[in-house]
């Protein structure tokens, strides 16, 4: 189908807020008289975002560079189930929804016909994300490769007798069982070893790897010294290395606040680190000129009950969520949509298509922006079903958030 694309970014960070944050204590904030700290959110509007900037100090001041979905509408409530749904775009116990690639899955097979001779990274990379969806029923060359950082960057880059040896090795190896790396009467399985071996053997003793991925105490610090801020860091300069990397996932848990939200070292700490974490990344993106080039998304599972708090102080599962947008062109500085007074419902969609804002839209707004025809349909699956790169993408169900770039 022949679709007009946003095409705006080359490359996608997604980060997946696991555990599903609070809407209404964050992104779409609603002070509850007698429950919400205000004293110690300080609540302050800024051109049309209503943040509380006392635990947001950074991003408050950068609201030009960053928009907020909030009209947004989870399918599910269980975790796994909606984590899942939000990495594949779709009812993961649906027709093909066992067998689903990621969405970094799909832009890898994309974007494989513009990969170079020298990109010697991954096209779909995963940081803290040990959970994360794989490829589905694609190859496995088009897995994310998952990696936790480091300050010492990649482990088993180097072999310990030496780079000469191991290629004498490998070079042995080669001439022993080639003959079942290509074709190979085993099938699949076997060429997609010698894939992962010739992918592993691209980044030994490669120093724009080793630039990628190290990184120094003094380069973590403005990131905030936390998982998180390192996966940001490491996401900015494997981006800047330019290696072949278009699609980045972080995972950032923790956010299943149940009990006890608004004490310091729960919600309030870990929106301090989300702060000063994702407020660098967007600095050093613009500053390293990858802004306009890099769509930014963050977003949870679901969002977290409203108003007053549960017996135990916290907040349980909720439908209505937000989505963080940047970068890419997004004109920032304002929300798309907007909910009721307790933050429950939507009350303004905010969008062309008048409904809340699903799963399925952001998965189709990252293809558009990528200049991927969402309505497409890969016939290649085990069960020649027909794989819809967003379901009911070509009866225009579902479709790209326009509005974010109006």
């Amino acid at each position: 189908q022949n679709v007009q694309l946003l095409n705006k970014a080359k490359n996608c960070i997604f980060i997946l807020l696991t555990g599903a944050p609070s809407h209404t204590d964050t992104f779409d904030l609603k002070i509850t008289s007698g429950v919400t700290p205000s004293d110690a959110f300080k609540p302050e509007t800024i051109k049309g975002l209503y943040l509380p900037t006392a635990i947001m100090p950074r991003l408050s001041t950068m609201v030009d560079d960053f928009s907020v979905i909030r009209s947004m509408r989870s399918w599910a409530l269980v975790h796994n189930l909606a984590q899942t749904w939000s990495q594949i775009g779709r009812n993961p116990v649906a027709a093909l929804g066992d067998i689903a690639p990621n969405i970094g899955s799909m832009v890898a097979i994309e974007k494989e016909k513009q990969r170079r001779a020298t990109d010697v990274l991954p096209t779909f990379l995963a940081l803290n994300s040990a959970q994360g969806i794989g490829s589905g029923y694609l190859a496995s060359s088009y897995a994310p490769f998952k990696v936790v950082p480091r300050t010492a960057g990649l482990s088993n880059v180097t072999n310990a007798d030496g780079q000469t040896r191991s290629d004498q090795r490998y070079d042995l190896l080669q001439q022993l069982d080639s003959v079942n790396r290509t074709n190979s009467p085993y099938g699949r399985p076997m060429e997609d070893m010698d894939a992962f071996y010739k992918s592993a053997r691209g980044m030994m003793y490669n120093s724009t790897v080793d630039n990628a991925f190290k990184y120094t105490a003094a380069e973590r610090l403005p990131f905030g010294n936390t998982t998180l801020g390192d996966a940001c860091l490491t996401a900015r300069k494997v981006l800047q290395a330019d290696a072949g990397t278009r699609f980045i996932q972080i995972t950032s848990g923790g956010w299943d606040d149940h009990t006890n939200i608004y004490t310091d070292s729960v919600l309030p700490n870990r929106v301090r680190q989300l702060d000063a974490a994702v407020a660098q990344l967007l600095a050093d993106l613009k500053t390293s000129g990858l802004f306009n080039d890099t769509l930014v998304v963050m977003v949870g599972e679901f969002g977290r009950t409203v108003g007053r708090l549960s017996a135990a102080q916290g907040r349980d599962h909720f439908l209505q969520q937000f989505c963080f947008m940047a970068g890419a062109g997004i004109k920032g500085g304002r929300p798309i949509g907007s909910t009721n007074a307790t933050g429950s419902a939507s009350s303004d969609f905010g969008w062309s298509r008048q409904r809340d804002i699903r799963p399925e839209d952001i998965e189709a707004t990252i293809y558009s922006a990528l200049g991927i025809n969402y309505t497409s349909v890969r016939y290649d699956d085990p069960f020649n079903r027909g794989f819809e790169y967003v379901p009911y993408g070509m009866e225009d169900l579902y479709g790209p958030v326009k509005e974010l770039w109006a």
